[in-house]
């Protein structure tokens, strides 16, 4: 086993396995670690988006991913707060081609990735974490690891990535973690069985319970559905809201009842913090690069991560090679990486997060599903906005609203 690694990547989930997939394809040597065996859960909606499924296409895994266990989406059902909702048809956006959109559970999609990102990587370490960075002269030069027996090595490496999300090691030990509540979701996960009415839609309600934020029902494998409630932090500690309240309430509310009348929760409700992109956070410095939610790069309004999280490693794994090439991996050169991110994701974040302090407004909400749900010109501009092919800026300005209050 070597000691010494262009890429030391901490993490294995979507953002660090495509990270190690593209730094192989780049001629890379990288230490890829997790302190997880996998296949492991990890908590979330399951939904993979347009970005991701792009990084899959080019990654070569598409058809394989297509073969797994899931739901493949074809449309998408908003609720509004008065229980009016609109089907949103993405097949109207994308020209009458097949719209590619999944739900997987992360216990299978990560696994499946890590196996890939595994098999290219020099060394691959499970349930391994790392307790610790070296760092020499103001640089990440490397880790300390703790594997599961307590045996502790040291690792070195022209560059770490940090991909070990919200809860990075790697940032706390930089002193880069930022827990603010006003760029923050927290949300609950349950897997249920016999939901009625489940089908190739992904349903968002925004139900009272939980505004700024949404119920929603994924469907999954064998009639099985990821269900689950989410709300921005600092509304929640504002409104006192218990999420498990609130999503029980949800769930036995008149518009729900029925179709949970003979459901059965899988587990109990599972809790997961999510760090937006509504802020741009430091992610880069001397010997390293944060990715995926370590970098709160989450979707402020759908609460999606995997496609920029898998954005992220791709361009982590290009700037380093740049990096390495001019033997250089001071923060000057990889703030590269930050500007080809943001370069890609930074409007969509930033309109996003216009949408989300529109989504606190219970008017507008009604105002637009409602409006939505009785014209197709209406509708198809918001599909045309979650498939990326019109600009989200425009649900975004104000003109927007005025013009449906008065159409």
């Amino acid at each position: 086993m070597n000691k010494e690694y262009d890429l030391i990547v901490v993490g294995g989930g979507p953002a660090g396995a495509t990270a190690t997939l593209y730094a192989q394809k780049l001629g890379l040597s990288v230490l890829l670690l997790d302190k997880a065996k996998f296949p492991r859960d990890k908590i979330c909606g399951d939904a993979l988006s347009g970005k991701s499924v792009a990084v899959l296409r080019d990654l070569g895994f598409l058809e394989e991913v297509e073969k797994l266990p899931g739901a493949f989406i074809q449309k998408v059902v908003f609720g509004s707060p008065k229980n009016i909702a609109v089907h949103i048809d993405m097949k109207s956006a994308l020209r009458n081609e097949p719209p590619k959109g999944f739900v997987i559970r992360r216990k299978i999609l990560d696994a499946f990735l890590f196996e890939k990102a595994k098999r290219q990587a020099t060394t691959c370490l499970e349930e391994t974490k790392v307790s610790d960075l070296i760092s020499e002269n103001g640089t990440v030069r490397g880790v300390i690891t703790e594997a599961r027996d307590g045996t502790r090595q040291e690792f070195r490496g022209r560059i770490v990535l940090g991909a070990d999300g919200y809860n990075s090691v790697v940032a706390r030990k930089l002193g880069m973690y930022d827990h603010d509540p006003e760029h923050w979701i927290v949300a609950l996960r349950c897997y249920y069985r016999n939901v009625k009415d489940l089908t190739n839609q992904i349903e968002l309600h925004y139900v009272d319970e939980v505004i700024p934020g949404y119920f929603w029902i994924f469907p999954l494998e064998d009639g099985y559905a990821n269900v689950g409630i989410g709300m921005l932090h600092k509304s929640m500690k504002e409104q006192k809201v218990d999420l498990k309240l609130a999503l029980r309430k949800a769930i036995e509310s008149p518009a729900f009842k029925q179709r949970f009348a003979e459901a059965e929760a899988m587990e109990e409700p599972a809790g997961w913090n999510l760090p937006v992109g509504s802020k741009h956070r430091p992610n880069h410095g001397n010997g390293f690069m944060l990715l995926g939610d370590a970098a709160g790069l989450i979707d402020p309004f759908t609460g999606e991560g995997i496609g920029n999280a898998m954005y992220s490693g791709r361009f982590a794994a290009e700037v380093a090679r740049l990096a390495i090439d001019k033997n250089d991996v001071s923060a000057a050169v990889l703030a590269e990486y930050d500007r080809r991110l943001w370069s890609a994701i930074g409007n969509e974040l930033h309109v996003s997060t216009k949408l989300q302090r529109i989504g606190r407004i219970r008017f507008l909400l009604n105002l637009v599903i409602h409006k939505a749900a009785r014209s197709r010109h209406v509708s198809e501009i918001i599909a045309g906005m979650l498939a990326n092919e019109v600009p989200r800026k425009q649900l975004a300005n104000p003109l927007f609203y005025l013009k449906l209050i008065f159409s």
